[in-house]
């Protein structure tokens, strides 16, 4: 689904109660999952098929992963994470994602996730390709993916 290009890619997921703690609210490191579950699906948006990147012997590894933790989430809210490009470097770039509970707009947390960009064949670190960087830039604005079956 897209919609207009100011907003941000947006991919909605429900919280399960296994992702819950003794406090009845998301457990922290539920939060790298949170982050990871919608980057596949933000970079499946920009790139097609993972596999399309594998196929040209590019595949990337995070660097850095840092959240903020705003305000709680629980069983069974529905979280929208908004990605948005950050820094783009020569062999990194970085991603800023909010995530918000669907609804009422509430922020719970933010992150910056790095990665590095590798050639699989060599196992090192390379240049970003004009094509990718592109994709980058622009994002996805407008698209939306859910998966909470709101």
């Amino acid at each position: 689904m897209t919609e207009p290009t100011d907003q941000p890619f947006r991919f909605r997921f429900r919280v399960r109660y296994g992702e819950c703690d003794a406090q009845s609210v998301v457990f922290n490191a539920r939060y790298a999952d949170y982050v990871d579950i919608a980057m596949n699906e933000y970079i499946r948006t920009l790139f097609g098929d993972y596999q399309n990147l594998l196929d040209q012997d590019l595949d990337i590894q995070v660097v850095s992963l840092t959240t903020n933790y705003r305000s709680p989430a629980r069983f069974d809210d529905v979280l929208e994470a908004r990605i948005r490009a950050g820094r783009l470097g020569n062999t990194s770039f970085t991603l800023h994602l909010e995530f918000v509970r669907y609804g009422d707009g509430q922020l719970v947390a933010e992150a910056d996730i790095t990665y590095v960009l590798i050639r699989p064949s060599e196992m090192a670190k390379t240049p970003i390709p004009v094509q990718i960087r592109e994709q980058l830039e622009v994002g996805a604005p407008g698209v939306l993916i859910s998966h909470a079956g709101e």
